[in-house]
């Protein structure tokens, strides 16, 4: 094996593509603070357990363990920032009792790629919001996505949306096991109705919960399927709350493309209500992913309503403009002392110079700092 290899999934970003992300990202964070989120740098390694490892199936198989040589228990690479950011409201700003917006950036680590053409080191780009169990602040979260993705430069987006809470609503009426729930929510994804159909039936469901089960899959289309739904799916107060959710968020877009499917649970286990993502058809898979996830602080000692969503910057930014070099300037090595004050200058000026060695280099600049009579000038 050549000593310069990668790991599979895992990439180098090259100086002109580096430039790009930057960009990107001052951009975004910008973007973020305007609308009062205040930006976090979580760890890129805590105790596992604290990663939220021992309670969420899907984030543990994402996540690398190494033993601490320090204190003999286990750390983790962080697969996903927001428990971190969740931990970070219940402990470290444990004094705001008001609405804390947080935002973040920066590099997760997955212990096996999500798909063929995915990283394992995605740049996980997000914002949350914590202490508003209101729809208003998955609206506004929401509103933030589709203009953080357009910043980024990815346009004709899809906004999908699905809720949680109508499939555990409907699972808790017929007094399903978790082991139970997770098989079915399993089958969900591949939207198999019959399937479902027939492992509720070997359960003896009563027929309104196995025909409940297997009617979600194609209860997906546009805005007009949440009445579809309310028609054919039992009148459970929870799954009611759960369409006005739906029909509440609809009603804040009505210029957006918005793609219901109450099938769609794709996220990580905290998720607790409004499922929301986008998608545009450049990509395979959606751009980004958020949802309600009321009650995570719970584990660190602070239960609040929570939602918030994320992306990886690294495909968010894909559709810019590549970003070029800076115009440079170069310096003769002969001439860099004496020259060192026009030099800098130039360089508070935003103006990049290098030094110029007499060797071929990179910049590909014909401009020189020369000095004519007292001043320095550039040719």
């Amino acid at each position: 094996m050549q000593t310069w290899q990668l790991p599979e999934h895992i990439a180098d970003i090259l100086p002109e593509r580096a430039r790009q992300l930057e960009s990107v990202k001052e951009q975004i964070l910008a973007l973020f603070r305007v609308h009062g989120f205040e930006l976090v740098h979580p760890p890129l390694m805590e105790y596992s357990d604290s990663l939220l490892t021992h309670i969420d199936t899907g984030l543990s198989l994402k996540t690398i363990r190494v033993p601490d040589q320090l204190s003999g228990r286990q750390l983790g690479i962080r697969a996903d920032i927001t428990p971190q950011v969740a931990r970070i409201d219940a402990h470290l700003l444990v004094k705001n009792q008001g609405i804390n917006r947080l935002c973040y950036s920066g590099s997760v680590l997955h212990a096996k790629p999500d798909g063929f053409l995915t990283t394992r080191e995605p740049y996980q780009t997000g914002a949350e919001l914590y202490g508003c169990a209101d729809t208003a602040a998955d609206i506004e979260l929401i509103d933030l996505m589709l203009k953080s993705l357009k910043t980024g430069g990815i346009s004709n987006i899809i906004l999908s949306l699905g809720h949680i809470g109508v499939f555990r609503a409907i699972a808790t009426a017929a007094k399903l096991s978790d082991v139970q729930s997770n098989q079915l929510l399993g089958m969900l994804q591949n939207k198999d109705r019959e399937a479902i159909r027939a492992l509720a039936t070997s359960w003896q469901l009563d027929d309104i919960w196995t025909n409940a089960f297997a009617t979600l899959p194609e209860l997906y289309g546009d805005r007009t399927i949440l009445q579809i739904a309310r028609n054919r799916l039992p009148q459970l107060t929870a799954v009611t709350q759960a369409i006005d959710v739906l029909e509440k968020v609809c009603s804040a877009f009505p210029e957006q493309i918005v793609h219901i499917d109450l099938a769609e649970v794709r996220v990580d286990n905290y998720h607790t209500g409004l499922l929301y993502a986008a998608y545009a058809p450049e990509y395979h898979d959606a751009v980004a992913r958020g949802g309600r996830y009321d009650g995570l602080g719970a584990y660190f000692g602070r239960n609040r309503p929570a939602t918030g969503f994320s992306f990886d910057l690294r495909v968010c930014g894909g559709y810019l403009a590549t970003s070029t070099r800076p115009e440079t300037v170069r310096v003769a090595i002969a001439d860099l002392a004496a020259a060192r004050d026009a030099v800098e200058n130039l360089r508070e000026q935003g103006i990049c110079v290098v030094v110029d060695y007499g060797m071929e280099d990179n910049s590909g600049s014909l401009k020189k700092l020369k000095k004519q009579g007292s001043e320095w000038v550039i040719e």
